[in-house]
């Protein structure tokens, strides 16, 4: 991966080599807790969400002006009728985001530091990703650079 990741929440996104990708409840390195999600996040997922339970993870990835992210989907949750919910940070980031297979097209956005795009609905396993970074698009973050914020719920509600 071109990106430097860590997490909020009471569950963390996490790869390795040994396991693959998964969440779990701590610092793969530590053995902490990750910190909580803030409040002012969990206010924008209540309003923009459209789900009535709240996010159990906020994957927080930073972008150096190099970095990219092919096309994914998000797909490591138990209930996909939960929306991811992205917050754009910093330098502006050439998003693509496409249908639910891999050979469907695709179109480009421009992610602005302040955008949120929220993947729901049928569009919640679309497959997105970051073609590159326009460096110097934004003041945000003196050494430049972005920070993108995606909020999850992982588990089925009880």
């Amino acid at each position: 991966m071109s990106v430097r990741m860590t997490n909020a929440g009471v569950l963390g996104w996490v790869t390795d080599k040994a396991r693959g990708y998964r969440y779990q409840a701590t610092h793969p390195e530590t053995g902490l807790p990750w910190p909580a999600i803030p409040d002012r996040l969990l206010a924008l997922w209540a309003k923009c969400a459209g789900y009535p339970h709240p996010p159990e993870a906020c994957l927080i990835n930073y972008y150096g002006g190099a970095a990219k992210m092919g096309l994914h989907q998000d797909r490591d949750e138990e209930d996909f009728s939960a929306p991811v919910l992205s917050v754009s940070l910093g330098d502006t980031a050439i998003f693509r985001v496409g249908g639910t297979t891999r050979k469907g097209a695709t179109r480009k956005l421009d992610l602005e530091s302040g955008d949120v795009v929220v993947l729901g609905g049928a569009d919640r396993l679309a497959y997105h990703g970051v073609d590159r970074i326009l460096p110097g698009t934004s003041d945000l973050l003196e050494e430049g650079g972005r920070f993108n914020l995606t909020l999850r719920r992982v588990t089925k509600p009880v």
